[in-house]
């Protein structure tokens, strides 16, 4: 019974120390980042241990108990658990580096952290669609806050295009649950499964529309070009801890695509709806992305644009539809939303200790430390692929996976050459940065040092991935399993006449 109440406590948690915040706004500062801490590193063994409950099966939670498909349930399954584990991990580290100092510019900024991770756990548990559109809401309009952490006229132009596309995507989302509901009269998930696979003939041409926009609207949030332009923008501007943070907020579109494709276009008369479509568009979002980091002039910019990159790289492998290509889709986008969100965070320590000159690639101080310079160069080979380290087990299994087909062809050409050009990108960087000037850096004046602390925290997962590789692989190749196979999720949410209570 405990495994099964447990199931909510990543929504509880955070919402609960949330509204604490709140309550507690004009309290010292000290106490909110207690209770924020706490409250973070709470979601860590609990994340874990949900997911080796969910290595054991899919547990589904019925709020209030009323049982599918009328009432809203909350669903751990492997790939769930894993994106729950993730987002807890990189929680840490970006609550901890916010606390030297950043958080002082915003009364509530631990508040909205806490509601940011509960939009994002809701989303990955949610298996309810008009719930998912409301965890949704519930991180954007945090995100939306954090993004302006701070002011300044780039991050305030940077949140007007954020909050205007979004917006716009939200629309789209309602219209296209609003005509889901009016075919199937379900929106949950699992059930949706079941009405779409049966749906007269008539019928069939408004449901692809429908579903179509809905992808169209997770492919906005997952920043799939051309819809995904306001992310190097929005990433670029935003604090480095912030953005690190923000490394989990596109694979939510990405749980968004594979979870709900899945579960509704699997089979039958919609079966591929839109595969190809999304296939194409990650492919040019590779790239893009490439070119974009190439012409980067900033740090943090040529970091969004490699964001831009995993995005295409993930539904480009997510597209081949394979057992194996899922496996691989799972471990590079461990590998990405990772070791991205620690090279943020060094960004953030390199753009504060060079004074004006921030993060630009320019020569100019040069920042301190050789466990910096060390710590730059090893992020910045994980993420290009370069061996040992996790990139390269991850892009060797997304080459394997890909097969020979014509797709696999230009994939296998922009992957290696995105990698090759984010490698020269990151050589002129690293050179700009650290190796042009002998200069000592700026001190930072009266505000606290940005930690190296929350660095460490993160990168050593890149080394640790690749050495246990094949455990690791063991899990994501169940979580693969159950993905290629949607009726173990809709067998267990519609066949549970036990649930949990709420």
């Amino acid at each position: 019974m405990m495994t099964i109440h447990a199931v909510v406590l990543p929504i509880l948690l955070p919402m609960l120390a949330g509204a604490l915040l709140l309550s507690l706004s004009k309290a010292r500062l000290r106490w909110k980042r207690l209770i924020s801490s706490l409250a973070t590193l709470l979601l860590l063994p609990l994340t874990l241990w949900l997911a080796l409950q969910a290595d054991q099966g899919m547990t589904v939670y019925a709020l209030g108990n009323w049982q599918p498909p009328f009432g809203i349930v909350l669903v751990v399954d492997r790939f769930s658990a894993l994106l729950l584990v993730i987002t807890a991990v990189l929680a840490v580290p970006a609550g901890l580096s916010m606390s030297y100092g950043l958080d002082r510019k915003g009364q509530n900024f631990h508040a909205l952290f806490q509601f940011q991770l509960m939009g994002i756990n809701g989303a990955f548990l949610t298996g309810d669609l008009f719930n998912l559109f409301v965890f949704f809401e519930i991180l954007l309009i945090a995100s939306y806050a954090l993004l302006v952490h701070g002011l300044g006229r780039p991050r305030l132009a940077a949140g007007l295009h954020y909050v205007v596309i979004n917006l716009l995507g939200s629309a789209l989302f309602l219209i296209a649950a609003g005509l889901l509901y009016a075919l199937t009269g379900t929106l949950n998930m699992a059930d949706l499964g079941v009405k779409l696979a049966a749906l007269p003939v008539t019928d069939l041409p408004l449901a692809r529309a429908a579903g179509l926009l809905l992808l169209l609207v997770f492919a906005l949030k997952a920043a799939l070009l051309p819809i995904g332009m306001w992310l190097p923008s929005t990433y670029a501007v935003a604090s480095a801890p912030i953005a690190a943070l923000f490394a989990v907020m596109t694979k939510v579109g990405v749980y968004a695509i594979v979870r709900v494709h899945g579960l509704w276009f699997g089979e039958g008369a919609l079966a591929g709806l839109g595969r190809e479509l999304i296939g194409g568009l990650a492919l040019l979002t590779l790239l893009f992305g490439a070119i974009g980091a190439l012409g980067a002039r900033r740090l943090q910019q040529l970091l969004a644009w490699m964001a831009v990159v995993s995005v295409g790289t993930l539904l480009s492998a997510w597209s081949f539809a394979s057992e194996a290509a899922y496996t691989a889709m799972l471990y590079y986008l461990i590998h990405s939303t990772w070791v991205a969100a620690a090279l943020f965070l060094i960004c953030g320590v390199i753009a504060q200790q060079r004074g004006e000159q921030g993060d630009a690639l320019v020569s100019g101080p040069r920042p301190q430390g050789t466990w910096l310079a060390i710590s730059f160069m090893v992020a910045a080979v994980a993420l290009v692929g370069l061996p040992p380290l996790s990139g390269f087990v991850g892009k060797v299994l997304l080459l394997q996976a890909a097969g020979t087909g014509s797709w696999a062809v230009w994939f296998w050409v922009l992957l290696i050459g995105s990698g090759a050009v984010g490698l020269v990108a990151f050589s002129r960087a690293g050179s700009s940065l650290f190796w042009r000037s002998a200069e000592p850096a700026i001190a930072p004046g009266n505000e606290r040092r940005q930690p190296f602390a929350p660095v460490l925290l993160l990168l050593p997962l890149s080394i640790l991935m690749a050495i246990f590789a094949e455990p690791l692989l063991y899990y994501l190749q169940a979580a693969a399993s159950e993905l290629r196979n949607p009726s173990l999720y809709i067998n267990a949410v519609l066949g549970s006449q036990k649930g949990g209570q709420g």
